[in-house]
């Protein structure tokens, strides 16, 4: 991995950063997850482990330090590598289809999916769950709207970033 992958990797580590901590706690603490679609366009524009696990701790460490959830550190990073690794074999499992604007939304979705149910039974065993609120009750609420929202924004983000990309000529499978 080039310094020019890994500053393209952390260029897109920290608007997702940015919007993660932008993003107001909304029920029981939980928020909205926006790093996670820039975490899969990391993985979509450089698909090979070193990268996926480098994006994963990257990602989960800075998410275990903006979390609104209470005790949310540990499930945070445990979702993010977990989720990284998965996304990485996904993209190589349909990979006729994850270079395609539908398939990186769809991934986006799925990772996103994956992600909040890693999270939820994470934090379920490690600290619990706030309120007295049952896990399907946050995946509904959260995770869900979470995931179609990630996948909207990957749909608008994925084909400007894979432009940009051709044009600087970035090693990279856009």
């Amino acid at each position: 991995m080039n310094a020019r992958t890994l500053v393209l990797m952390a260029l897109l580590v920290g608007i997702g950063a940015v919007l993660h901590a932008a993003i107001p706690g909304l029920f029981f603490g939980m928020k909205p997850d926006m790093m996670l679609a820039m975490m899969v366009l990391a993985i979509l524009l450089f698909p090979n482990v070193k990268a996926a696990g480098l994006v994963g701790v990257a990602t989960g460490l800075i998410s275990a330090m903006t979390t609104t959830f209470p005790g949310g550190q540990l499930p945070n990073m445990i979702d993010k590598i977990i989720t990284a690794f998965v996304v990485f074999a996904l993209i190589f499992s349909v990979k006729k289809y994850s270079q395609t604007v539908a398939g990186a939304a769809v991934l986006a979705a799925v990772g996103t999916v994956i992600s909040g149910s890693v999270f939820l039974t994470a934090a379920l065993l490690i600290v619990g769950l706030p309120g007295g609120t049952t896990f399907s009750a946050l995946f509904v609420t959260i995770v869900l709207p979470t995931a179609a929202l990630n996948a909207v924004a990957m749909a608008i983000i994925y084909p400007i970033a894979a432009s940009i990309f051709r044009r600087m000529n970035v090693t990279a499978h856009v």
